[in-house]
């Protein structure tokens, strides 16, 4: 299994200086990231932003030296992540080769052409899909011959699972992405028994753990039967795995939980039988890694092979009852989501017409209310908050001096060189552009010559989107709140006798509260309704919980919520727990709400708040 663990830097030479040092800890699959402006064909000097934001500024031929230097391309995998900038990478990383040395036969690496993918990432596609799928099959045909270890295809599923889809909505993506791939490469006379020997197929991993193993193993029965159905014999079935350990259920309140989920994680992507891995680093939400959160993230996958010997097992999961079940139920429900894409004309249509983002968008949805009613737990978030934890600082990087420094080379370097790309296709189409790279033509020249005059596709995006981002909100509202009144919001908890009473429900209800960020004022027991009134009026409180145990509510509740109304009308009265039978009495009494199992946690605390004045 290839330890693919994603590698950014701003500049090629600090993207060569981190490289190196993954490749001497054990990193054996350079998963190459390109910054946005990169990815979406542009130079340095072009971008308006995001220039080395998250990934490598690529731009020549000596750019892409300067990042591999001291790489042997002959031992090392590469896995490019060029997004629009596919053909324009793949000649690069082929001159390089050239360059190098390298026989094209030793060459290993994937160069991730795929158009789907972008348009799911970004709602638009800068070029027709058979434009899009003619150069695929044109990097298809070149490497086809010379380079059997080289992919040019690429078949994500991240976008889906990273959206909120569930597991079998984003196999049934990859099935209908992949089987729109090989037609079209069908179309333009290739053998789908080459194509599927240059794809590589990519799926997100999240916390379910067997949920997650038996998808893994579902996608590599059910891409089986996919190849089957295009007339690829068994013995001709070549698959790659690729799996990355996925954001929705990741963090930026406390992140180091976030080790412990990627952990469980990369171990059902092992188990489930995938052919590389990246783990993500524990601060992927809040930064770009540094060395420590490498390591880490790097060293899980060495534990998992070295220590723990999952990949000396073929198929560790096989033959478990309970796993072979999920892997059946999960490999039916997909196939049949993957059939009502293709009648509904295929991945592009589905995606242009909207249905296939309102599908996951629902799916989405019911994740939500899950976490907000707590039926389902993202812990450090919406249950054991850490009320004291400090914030991660943020990465000290200065992206205007890389900006301006990736500008003033790529200015320096642009060859005026002339390219015309009219007509050309195949190996012809590469060969073209290969020369053109070891002339000095930059990425951004040869994406306008590719682009010309193509009309584009659009479709709804599928953004990222969290499980823990409505609860962060609430955070970050009141440490907004916090710096502007030297304090965070704040409640008063009216504990009512001796704490042996109420110390458990107490507990409960404070961390209920620091869910939101919010302070508890709970540092005193009260003996009677008075004193609790008192000094309720001396915190000028703005909401009061009540604290008791349940055998002294009836007697307590109306005639603490009478009198807090009383003494401070526009007060919130809460009570820990339930009213039952007496809830008509105590709302009569004052009682405004309850805080218990069966509350919708989100948006009580988002409700309260409002009310405190830190707005949400």
């Amino acid at each position: 299994m290839a330890v693919s663990q994603e590698l950014t830097g701003g500049t090629p030479e600090a993207f060569n200086a981190i490289a190196l040092e993954a490749l001497e800890c054990g990193q054996n699959e350079l998963n190459i990231w390109l910054d946005a402006p990169s990815r979406r064909g542009l130079d340095a000097d072009e971008a308006r932003d995001g220039v080395g934001v998250c990934g490598v500024s690529l731009a020549t031929l000596s750019d892409m030296r300067t990042a591999l230097k001291g790489v042997h391309l002959a031992m090392v995998s590469l896995y490019l992540r060029p997004g629009l900038s596919g053909v324009a990478v793949l000649a690069q990383l082929l001159a390089l080769a050239e360059e190098q040395g390298v026989a094209p036969a030793d060459l290993r690496a994937c160069v991730e052409i795929d158009p789907c993918a972008w348009l799911v990432e970004t709602g638009t596609l800068p070029q027709g899909i058979k434009s899009a799928y003619g150069e695929m099959a044109s990097a298809l045909q070149s490497v086809s011959t010379r380079f059997p270890g080289v992919q040019v295809i690429g078949v994500q599923g991240h976008g889906y699972h990273n959206g909120g889809a569930s597991s079998t909505q984003e196999l049934a993506a990859i099935l209908a992405t992949g089987s729109a791939y090989l037609s079209a490469m069908q179309e333009a006379g290739i053998d789908p028994a080459i194509t599927c020997r240059h794809m590589r197929l990519s799926v997100s991993v999240g916390g379910n753990y067997f949920i997650e193993i038996a998808k893994i193993r579902a996608l590599r029965w059910l891409w089986s039967q996919v190849l089957t159905a295009f007339g690829v014999a068994a013995e001709d079935q070549v698959m790659h795995i690729h799996a990355r350990t996925g954001l929705w259920n990741k963090t930026i309140f406390d992140p180091y939980v976030n080790l412990l989920r990627t952990t469980t994680e990369a171990f059902s992507a092992v188990l489930g039988g995938c052919d590389s891995l990246h783990v993500g680093c524990f601060d992927e939400m809040v930064r770009e890694a540094d060395t420590f959160s490498r390591r880490i993230a790097r060293n899980t996958q060495h534990v998992l092979m070295e220590e723990c010997d999952m990949t000396r097992v073929i198929d560790p999961a096989g033959g478990s009852w309970a796993v072979e079940v999920l892997t059946d139920n999960m490999a039916r429900q997909a196939w049949k989501g993957f059939q009502e894409i293709e009648a509904r004309g295929g991945i592009i249509s589905a995606l242009e017409s909207g249905w296939l983002q309102t599908e996951i968008a629902k799916v989405a949805t019911e994740k939500s209310k899950g976490l907000e009613s707590r039926r389902d737990v993202l812990v450090g978030t919406n249950v054991y908050p850490n009320a004291t934890e400090k914030p991660l600082p943020p990465a000290k990087t200065d992206y205007q001096a890389i900006a301006a420094k990736r500008k003033a080379t790529v200015q320096a370097a642009r060859s005026p060189v002339q390219l015309n790309l009219t007509g050309l296709t195949g190996t012809a189409l590469i060969e073209t552009v290969i020369q053109a790279v070891k002339k000095g033509a930059t990425l951004g020249q040869i994406n306008a010559a590719l682009l010309e005059s193509n009309a584009g596709v659009q479709a709804p995006a599928i953004k990222l989107s969290r499980g823990a981002e409505p609860f962060e909100r609430l955070r970050v509202a009141s440490a907004v709140f916090a710096a502007a009144n030297g304090h965070p919001p704040q409640v008063f908890q009216a504990n009512m006798g001796p704490s042996r009473k109420y110390r458990l429900r107490a507990d409960w209800t404070t961390a209920f509260f620091h869910v939101g960020g919010i302070e508890v004022l709970a540092d005193v027991d009260f003996a009677s309704v008075e004193e609790a009134v008192q000094a309720a009026l001396t915190a000028n409180a703005k909401v009061v919980v009540i604290t008791s145990d349940d055998e002294s509510y009836p007697a307590t509740v109306p005639a603490l919520a009478q009198a807090l109304k009383t003494a401070l009308p526009e007060v919130s009265v809460l009570v820990a727990g339930a009213a039952g039978e007496a809830e008509a009495e105590w709302q009569q009494s004052g009682v405004d709400g309850y805080i218990n199992v069966r509350v919708d946690i989100y948006h009580t605390l988002k409700a309260l708040l409002n009310k405190l004045g830190a707005t949400v």
